[in-house]
């Protein structure tokens, strides 16, 4: 692990989001599928896994997040998961929300694997953060970093 020691505290917040691709009759089962609702299934993932983040990134510090919020939206060719995370330390915020999207999609998959052999999951990425030593960070619409 990097020492975090000599580094501030400050309020730092990151969003992240990614896809998964699904054919459109699938997207309007989501809610009703034979395992159950995989939108509340995908969401309560996603906060599980973002409060445990160091346990699936070995070099992470352990954080204590004040927020994780995980949001699913039918979009089309499948679903966009965004997910926001908040924590006031000295180090954190943007591995919690990428983990989150991860194992929500991930739930989601499994949710929909039964009925839906070619989901993908795509475009895990940071999309914001603030906070910290190196300043605040925004995607802009081409994919490139202000």
């Amino acid at each position: 692990m990097v020492d975090v020691s000599e580094k501030p505290v400050t309020r730092r917040t990151a969003e992240a989001s990614c896809r998964v691709l699904l054919s459109d009759e699938t997207v309007r089962r989501l809610a009703e599928l034979p395992k159950g609702d995989a939108y509340v299934v995908a969401r309560v993932a996603g906060v599980q896994a973002a409060k445990r983040a160091s346990e699936w990134i070995p070099l992470a510090h352990p954080l204590a997040l004040e927020d994780v919020q995980v949001e699913i939206e039918p979009v089309a060719g499948g679903v966009r998961i965004h997910s926001r995370t908040v924590v006031t330390a000295r180090t954190g915020a943007e591995m919690e929300a990428l983990v989150a999207c991860s194992a929500a999609s991930l739930a989601l998959y499994d949710m929909v694997k039964a009925v839906e052999r070619q989901a993908v999951v795509t475009d895990l990425r940071l999309e914001r953060k603030t906070g910290g030593t190196r300043g605040d960070f925004r995607r802009t619409g081409s994919g490139q970093a202000e």
